[in-house]
């Protein structure tokens, strides 16, 4: 019999895999919008060029891609439940010619290797996907080798990222959609200070630290913002799966007239804000 966190694992994988022509599309962009978060992940791991490196959530490829460049008689492992993101991150590496860099499908929760394997772990994003999250940080740490790091980033909250709150505001709105359970993965599951730090320290971390990490996406126009969202954004495109195109419509007329009227017209700059957690074993 299938348990909760195998229902969740198999609904992730099949989420990742119906939006990864989607992710690839706008990967640019997107790895661009999330360079911040991996390039304090990074600074936070303090590689070496010898370091074996494990890229937990790895989606299309991003920040392990730059970290096997960094470590250059090392290697990375970037392990994701998505086979077809998995895809996407290795043609990457191919197109780079980076050589040291591979994919392996793989449970967080159950990863296919032995104890003390890797000088350091990274997880961009992945932590409000993880079915269980303190077995995920167990696993994580139980890969890492004695002194190594591991660092983490999640989203704030919503108030911080009004770049996706205001339009899924007035989606849950405009069709009377039902909050999630709290603890049901999403993007903001893990916002609250000191959630995952939490599970750093009870997984035997030490050293941990939370420091917040914000910033700026920038969209040509609302026009640009709608095409990204509902080409890559998940919970926007099964939202709007429910309603027909004029309720769609409205939606969109509404969101472009609440975007300019509060952060102006022109280029589209929105804020975004995340959490940076770390640790030693």
């Amino acid at each position: 019999m299938k348990t909760p966190e195998d229902i969740i694992r198999e609904q992730q994988q099949a989420i990742w895999n119906q939006f990864a022509p989607g992710w690839k599309k706008w990967d640019d962009f997107t790895m661009q919008f999330l360079q911040p978060m991996g390039t304090a992940i990074i600074s936070s791991l303090e590689v070496q060029d010898t370091d074996s490196v494990l890229d937990a959530a790895t989606g299309t490829g991003e920040p392990g891609l730059t970290i096997a460049s960094m470590v250059t008689k090392g290697s990375v492992i970037g392990t994701d439940l998505s086979e077809r993101m998995l895809e996407i991150a290795q043609e990457k590496a191919n197109h780079l010619g980076i050589s040291n860099y591979q994919t392996k499908i793989a449970d967080v929760s159950h990863l296919p290797f032995t104890d003390a394997s890797f000088e350091a772990v990274s997880c961009r994003m992945g932590f409000m996907f993880f079915p269980n999250m303190a077995q995920a940080a167990n696993e994580l740490a139980r890969v890492l080798k004695p002194g190594g790091r591991l660092a983490t980033s999640v989203w704030a909250g919503p108030e911080s990222n009004p770049w996706i709150s205001v339009l899924m505001g007035i989606i849950n709105r405009t069709l009377k959609l039902s909050p999630p359970p709290p603890d049901a993965p999403g993007m903001f599951r893990c916002a609250k200070s000191g959630l995952i730090a939490g599970f750093l320290k009870e997984a035997g971390l030490v050293d941990v630290k939370e420091t917040v990490l914000s910033g700026q996406i920038t969209y040509e126009n609302t026009e640009q913002y709608w095409h990204n969202m509902t080409d890559v954004a998940a919970p926007v495109v099964n939202a709007l799966r429910q309603t027909d195109e004029a309720t769609i419509a409205q939606i969109k007329d509404e969101l472009a007239a609440r975007l300019l009227d509060q952060y102006g017209t022109g280029r589209l700059i929105l804020p975004f804000s995340t959490l940076i957690v770390q640790g030693r074993k």
